[in-house]
């Protein structure tokens, strides 16, 4: 029988305990094989281009850089780099943000003994993969307005707990302007009110806990 060529792997994430597992999902392939480690961003994109790994699974939360920037970092130097995002997020805004960067797959972690050296395979034969929870996600709210950066900054500082004087004064604008923009955040997220509208931003991805 022909031998199927070693998918090369490199893993990126903060947790030993993490990439442990995942070491141990994908060298029980004999197809598969991990070629390095890191618990950073910028130790990533030097390793990358060190090891040139055909596949990067990559966690979106390290501790010195968003994992989005990691993926815009590596793909500017090597666009066809394949990249599969590994996380516990389940909201359609990351998932947007991360195969807009390029990445070439996107993974919840709860489901990767279901489907992670399936999606590896996929996305190495030049494949994408996401998750079909996340692609429902996706569909449910793609005709959805997107909060402006502003927009952002604001609805932080509401689920921080501040009354829109105190936002108003953090941002250096007026209380009306602040009042127009949480108008707004409460129409593009179909909130009924302030706190309505932080937990549909935390569901689907604006804030983080």
């Amino acid at each position: 029988m022909e031998q199927k060529p070693i998918i090369r792997v490199m893993l990126v994430d903060d947790h030993p305990v993490v990439r442990e597992g995942l070491r141990a999902m994908i060298e029980s392939q004999p197809d598969m094989q991990v070629v390095g480690e890191c618990e950073n961003g910028k130790d990533a994109i030097a390793s990358f281009h060190t090891l040139r790994p055909e596949i990067i699974l990559l966690d979106l939360k390290l501790p010195d850089m968003d994992g989005i920037q990691v993926i815009e970092v590596i793909r500017e130097s090597v666009p066809d780099a394949r990249i599969i995002v590994l996380t516990t997020y389940v909201g359609d805004v990351q998932a947007r943000r991360a195969l807009r960067a390029g990445a070439k797959g996107y993974l919840l972690k709860a489901s990767l003994r279901r489907d992670l050296r399936d999606s590896i395979r996929a996305v190495h034969a030049g494949g994408i993969k996401v998750q079909s929870e996340v692609a429902t996600d996706l569909a449910r709210h793609e005709a959805a307005e997107h909060l402006t950066q502003r927009e952002l900054e604001v609805l932080a500082l509401i689920a921080s707990g501040l009354s829109n004087k105190l936002v108003a004064d953090r941002l250096g604008i007026r209380e009306d302007t602040v009042k127009a923009h949480v108008t707004s955040i409460l129409n593009k997220l179909k909130a009924n009110d302030r706190t309505h509208a932080v937990t549909i931003a935390l569901q689907r991805g604006f804030l983080e806990l």
